[in-house]
Parts: C-alpha cells; sequence; structure tokens
C-alpha cells in the first residue's frame, strides 16, 4: 500500500509529533494532523503540513468531514484516555455507540471506535507506522543488565502479562522475588507501577510491558517515555523489560541516560510473537 496522503488524528505527548517525523522521513508526501483542543502538543502541530482542529464534542462531524477529504490512511497516536469516554468527553453519537457494547475495555472500546470510523470511510491504520526509531528489538538498552533474581522475575512477570493479555485486563506486570506486585487495569501503566510500589518492601521489583496477544495495533501499542522511567525509579523498580518489536521507547536517548543514572536495567525480550508493522 502506498501511503501519499496521511492524517494523525493527534492525542497528548510526543507520539503523534515522532510519528509525523518518521512518516515524512520515510517519504509520505502529506502529513496532516487532527488536533485536538486541550489536547494536542504544541510541537506536534509544527510538525504536520496542515492541521484540522475539532473538539471531542464535535468529533463526528469533524470526522466525517476528514473522511470526505480523501486520505489514503489515519492513524490515531497519543493519549486519549479510555476513562474520558465514560466521563462524557465525546459527544452523543459516540457514546451511543458504547452504550452499544456489553464488554468495556481499551480493546473493546477502541476496536469499536474505529469499525465506526471505518463505516464513516476512513481506513485507520496501525499506529506503530514508521517508528522504526523508536521500536527496539531483542537486547539490553542500558549499561546494566538485569542478574540473575531479575531475570526470573521478568520471565515470570512476561508469563503472567501474557495471560492477563488474554483478558484484556491490562499491559504491566510488577513482579518482586517471584511475587505478582500489581497488574494494569484500567488506571493505566504509572498508577499500577505506583500502587506496586507501595508493597515492594524496600524496590527491587521487576515491570514487565506487554501488547496482548492477537493485539490490534490500530488503536494502541505499548509505550515507555520519561514519565514512566521517573514513576519506576519512585517505585523503587530495578528491571523494566517489553515484547521486543512491539514496544514504543519515547525520547529513547533521554529513557536509556535516566536509566544509565539509577541503575535501572531496561532490555527487549523475544515474545514469540509477531512484530509491530512498520510500514502499510
Amino acid at each position: 500500500m502506498t501511503v501519499n496522503r496521511l492524517a494523525i488524528i493527534a492525542g497528548s505527548g510526543d507520539y503523534p509529533r515522532l510519528l509525523a517525523e518518521g512518516a515524512h522521513a520515510a517519504g509520505v508526501p502529506v502529513v496532516d494532523v487532527v488536533a485536538i483542543k486541550g489536547s494536542t502538543a504544541r510541537a506536534t502541530v509544527k510538525a504536520a503540513d496542515h492541521v484540522r482542529w475539532f473538539t471531542l464534542r464535535e468529533s463526528v462531524a469533524s470526522l466525517r468531514k476528514l473522511a470526505a477529504d480523501g486520505y489514503d490512511g489515519v492513524i490515531m497516536a497519543g493519549q486519549i484516555s479510555p476513562m474520558s469516554i465514560f466521563r462524557g468527553g465525546f459527544d452523543r453519537e459516540i457514546q451511543k455507540w458504547l452504550d452499544e457494547l456489553k464488554v468495556k475495555n481499551a480493546h473493546t472500546i477502541f476496536s469499536k471506535l474505529i469499525e465506526k470510523l471505518k463505516e464513516l470511510g476512513l481506513k485507520v491504520l496501525p499506529a506503530s507506522l514508521y517508528m522504526d526509531a523508536a521500536m527496539p528489538g531483542v537486547g539490553p538498552l542500558t549499561k546494566r543488565l538485569p542478574d540473575a533474581r531479575e531475570l526470573g522475575d521478568i520471565e515470570h512477570a512476561k508469563q503472567v502479562a501474557h495471560d492477563v493479555g488474554l483478558h484484556d485486563v491490562g499491559q504491566t506486570v510488577m513482579v518482586k522475588e517471584g511475587m505478582v506486585l500489581a497488574v494494569e487495569a484500567f488506571e493505566g501503566t504509572n498508577a499500577a507501577i505506583k500502587r506496586g510500589g507501595k508493597l515492594s518492601g524496600g524496590g527491587g521489583a521487576v515491570v514487565f510491558k506487554a501488547a496482548r496477544e492477537g493485539h490490534d495495533f490500530r488503536f494502541d501499542i505499548p509505550v515507555i517515555g520519561m514519565k514512566t522511567m521517573k514513576m519506576l525509579k519512585k517505585a523503587g523498580v530495578t528491571a523494566l523489560a517489553f515484547q521486543a518489536g512491539r514496544q514504543i521507547v519515547l525520547e529513547k536517548d533521554k529513557v536509556v541516560a535516566f536509566a544509565d543514572k539509577h541503575g535501572i536495567a531496561i532490555m527487549g525480550v523475544d515474545s514469540g510473537l509477531k512484530p509491530a508493522p512498520l510500514r502499510p
């Protein structure tokens, strides 16, 4: 598939900006940003060829206009918390779509939104596209490697993350000496780490991040950034592992420098699962 005109529906954070820059670097001629008022970062707006603004309460009307402009594809990137939907952030038509769901979690919510976007005439592409520079492979990123005890905990956390992912529970698991301290639910990665840190007994836990088997990369991909690293330090976590080729590391140089400074080992591990796509 050739993409000549790409639209990025941009939530908060650096991810949408890096995606726009990656798409330009890969040769996509036109990269436009659909910016959400009060959410999309100024740097993301500057990285776009053209910008379209809309509020969440006008989202369906704005998306219909977007579909009429003939983009080859759209990518949803950046943080739009599922909780904002339950707090009435979106317009009434989207709320009606969501009321049809019997089970509500990140996977079912965003799958429903993608289904409706398709009905509007929009082709949703994986959020991992063009993120080559931020998608680490197998192996360590830091100077310090996990020790034998941490490696054992990483293996245990990896299996737990796989199993809970089958039930759409969450992407993050914290383990120390074989004990599961926290499993991410609807509160998000950083809140789960904070919760687990209260049980770690002086630190030394490991954290594993994973995308579920059969994960739909069109609406979500695990992300690590400086906010997560600062929370890891605060919680006393000494090792972070993730699925190689299925995890975005934002501001990788800063993340690795921070980890090296504070003795936190970071590594990608082979999950045996298909990597996230980098090209259409």
